[in-house]
């Protein structure tokens, strides 16, 4: 904390508990030298899901740009909440997420939306895990494909989406209009300017990675959980009830 008296101009701020943000503090803590470690997930379960196409292909890319790449099968998974948490695949899946620093989110759009199997997924991911926040602070890249015309509509709820897991979402998306004509019998992305976007968006979320994982403690560390977590406060908050 950088500052222990009084904050004359800021008269509703506990003192103790403010943080003035520094560039050392950024970028001096020390540097992992791991591979950036992503996690894929996509929205469909279909034998040819172009949303898995299009995941694959980023995992290529991210493997040829040094990341170690694991991809969640949602085949399986359940409902959120029908289930217990200890359902193997739910323990997949959050095992995955707590081992990702940066993630990928692939979903078809339909009836103008994300799919239900994508949102499952992220519910599936609790935003606490014991002292464990599987996605703040982690990395994430949004990514659609669409049968028609090019939409951005679950590209958009999946960067609320992002948001609402604290994950820092990268700026660069990726939105597949037609899918059906962008991947040869194989399965393989064709060359077009969607595929450039595809090296493009991939490329970012690398970069964003390496440059955050190792400060994303201090980049989402908050000042009203500081609050929260000082017993004056938790005092103060129960004398208030009374």
């Amino acid at each position: 904390m950088q500052h222990t008296t009084s904050l004359p101009e800021l008269p509703n701020v506990a003192p103790s508990r403010f943080d003035k943000p520094t560039l050392e503090r950024l970028i001096g803590v020390p540097r992992a030298s791991h591979a950036p470690r992503i996690l894929v997930l996509h929205g469909s379960v279909r034998e040819r899901s172009y949303s898995r196409l299009l995941a694959d292909e980023a995992g290529r890319l991210l493997q040829a740009m040094g990341a170690e790449v694991k991809r969640f099968d949602p085949a399986g998974l359940p409902l959120p909440d029908s289930v217990d948490a200890d359902h193997p695949k739910v323990r997949e899946l959050r095992d995955l997420a707590q081992w990702s620093e940066g993630m990928v989110w692939s979903s078809p759009e339909r009836h103008g939306a994300m799919t239900a199997i994508m949102k499952a997924q992220v519910d599936w991911i609790p935003l606490s895990e014991g002292a464990v926040r599987p996605t703040q602070g982690k990395t994430l890249a949004i990514m659609q494909v669409s049968g028609g015309s090019q939409s951005f509509n679950a590209v958009n709820q999946l960067r609320v989406l992002g948001r609402w897991m604290r994950m820092l979402t990268i700026p660069n998306q990726s939105s597949v209009a037609k899918a059906y004509q962008e991947f040869d019998e194989a399965g393989r992305m064709k060359p077009s300017a969607y595929y450039e976007r595809l090296v493009d968006v991939m490329e970012e979320l690398v970069k964003f990675t390496l440059l955050t994982r190792d400060a994303a403690p201090y980049l989402v560390d908050r000042y009203s959980e500081r609050q929260e977590q000082a017993p004056a406060f938790a005092s103060g908050v129960r004398l208030s009830a009374i």
